[in-house]
């Protein structure tokens, strides 16, 4: 008896985390898988069968294409702004050529944008972005640009103004995650290669890149899930405005669920959103355990 409930010790301490897993993330996911489905799934108290109509009609449905393009456009830039911006900084963060007040001052203020909330970050850029903000008076110092534009509302430029919004507030993460990889490098690799007539760059993409590898592939996986699930500073920014020029996938999915009562289509879309996510995380977790290996 005294065996067994040493065997089962580590379970009976898992067992209330994995029932709060079951009721709040695996039962809702399973629902939502359900309601894809269903036909009026939610809003009738008798919503049908129909298999995969709605996924028919999702994807005949030109709204949805166009956030689909805009997911993809503005998570591959974001993600790859992030890592570069990341990069560079935690290289100058790591560098001997500055004193150490100066990196902790520098730290500090490359750090800012991370700190902030959703909802700080939206309102802060809005009223920076209005025609009578600081960016506009700042673009009017420069010859032949209107101080009058308007950045949120143009349809030619909300996309990309939401995603420079979204590098500023996400590259401190990989600076962090960065720059704790490059302190991790044995400084022997570096003054070997210099002894060996190694340059900069060649250190750069046979050291540096090699030895911050895993890092840079785990960070890139977290960070595309998370862009791809991007909803608070898009939301409170345009609403997926102007014309859908800035309407995501969970834009998309938020309209069909709160504005068009569509619980049904819905799922469909979110669906098929945990299914790109689902698909990132099994290379995630193949990656870590590599990494690990």
């Amino acid at each position: 008896m005294k065996l067994l409930g040493k065997r089962t010790a580590p379970y009976r301490y898992l067992a209330p985390t994995i029932i709060l897993m079951m009721v709040f993330l695996v039962v809702p996911i399973c629902m939502v898988i359900g309601y894809s489905f269903l036909d009026k799934a939610v809003v009738s108290p008798d919503p049908s069968f129909i298999g995969i109509e709605n996924y028919q009609e999702l994807f005949s449905d030109s709204q949805f294409w166009n956030a689909a393009a805009n997911t993809i456009i503005f998570v591959v830039v974001s993600v790859v702004a992030h890592l570069i911006i990341g990069m560079i900084f935690a290289i100058l963060l790591n560098s001997k050529y500055f004193a150490y007040r100066t990196k902790a001052i520098a730290r500090v203020i490359y750090i800012l944008p991370w700190v902030f909330t959703a909802s700080v970050v939206a309102i802060l850029w809005k009223l920076m972005l209005q025609p009578s903000g600081i960016v506009n008076y700042l673009m009017g110092i420069l010859p032949q640009v209107s101080r009058n534009t308007e950045w949120l509302s143009n349809q030619d430029v909300a996309l990309a103004v939401i995603c420079f919004i979204n590098i500023w507030c996400g590259y401190p993460f990989y600076m962090i995650s960065i720059l704790a990889g490059l302190q991790g490098i044995s400084g022997d690799l570096y003054e070997s290669a210099a002894i060996d007539g190694a340059t900069i760059v060649k250190s750069f993409l046979h050291i540096t890149i090699p030895q911050l590898k895993p890092i840079l592939i785990s960070i890139a996986m977290l960070d595309f899930i998370w862009t791809l699930q991007s909803f608070n500073v898009i939301w409170m920014l345009t609403g997926g405005g102007p014309v859908n020029s800035t309407e995501t996938l969970s834009i998309y999915i938020y309209k069909l669920a709160f504005q068009k009562v569509d619980y049904s289509m819905a799922g469909t879309a979110a669906t098929v959103l945990l299914v790109v996510c689902v698909f990132v995380a099994i290379f995630y977790v193949r990656q870590q355990k590599k990494v690990r290996e």
